[in-house]
């Protein structure tokens, strides 16, 4: 099969969000002059933000309010006393320097361009998306970097789908597909806009959904086979 268009997640797809989101946290904390503990610290923001980025997704929380409610929230939690906006901008400074491919990231959008139509859909923020995207220097890879803070619409919703499709003129659902390792964000966005799905999983974790992806990949580098990418000789 021929995709045209393929759609890209940002987050722990073509970025290392994990080690981009730890150094921000210990960066952060050791701002303020507050002793770094990883156990203490991290897990506990982790856990936090987790949960209102699920509510995010359900469209029970804006953007602008998530920004600085897990940093009060954890402020409270671990008594540390400090300013939530005050602990949200350093953080998302920090975030936005924290830019780090996922193996294979930029070998396979080296191979996929120009010969398919690249594009990006992320739920994350705005700042640190377009931070991290021009510090790896990768921009010019994409036709467009969609993002659902500027948009006003987070991925499930089909309608940041169509607003993408319309914003580089693509309308042919079956030849686009969509690659994420979110479930819940990226293969069920897939699936209510109704093109294909390619689940990235390098951890092998379970789908305990109903949810059934066209594709399932452990490694970017698989993307070749399902893209018929040609083989330079």
């Amino acid at each position: 099969m021929k995709y045209d268009l393929v759609i890209f997640d940002i987050d722990r797809t073509l970025l290392d969000f994990d080690k981009a989101e730890e150094y921000a946290i210990e960066e952060t904390i050791g701002f303020f002059n507050i002793n770094y503990k990883k156990s203490y610290h991290l897990e506990n923001y982790k856990a936090i933000n987790k949960k209102l980025w699920e509510d995010f997704e359900q469209g029970l929380i804006s953007a602008e309010k998530l920004k600085s409610e897990r940093f009060r929230r954890l402020s409270e939690k671990l008594n540390l006393g400090l300013d939530a906006k005050q602990l949200s901008d350093k953080y998302l400074e920090f975030l936005a320097e924290g830019a780090f491919f996922v193996a294979g990231a930029l070998e396979i959008l080296k191979d996929l361009y120009p010969e398919h139509k690249l594009l990006v859909i992320t739920n994350g923020l705005s700042k640190v998306q377009h931070g991290r995207i021009n510090k790896l220097a990768i921009n010019d890879y994409f036709e467009e970097v969609i993002i659902s803070e500027e948009v006003g619409i987070a991925k499930p919703n089909p309608e940041l789908f169509e607003y993408a499709f319309t914003k580089v003129g693509h309308k042919d659902k079956d030849t686009a597909i969509i690659i994420g390792d979110s479930l819940s964000s990226d293969i069920q966005g897939g699936v209510n806009f109704g093109i294909d799905t390619c689940w990235f999983n390098p951890d092998g974790k379970s789908n305990n959904t109903e949810l059934n992806p066209t594709y399932e990949i452990s490694q970017l580098h698989q993307l070749k086979d399902i893209l018929q990418v040609k083989k330079v000789s």
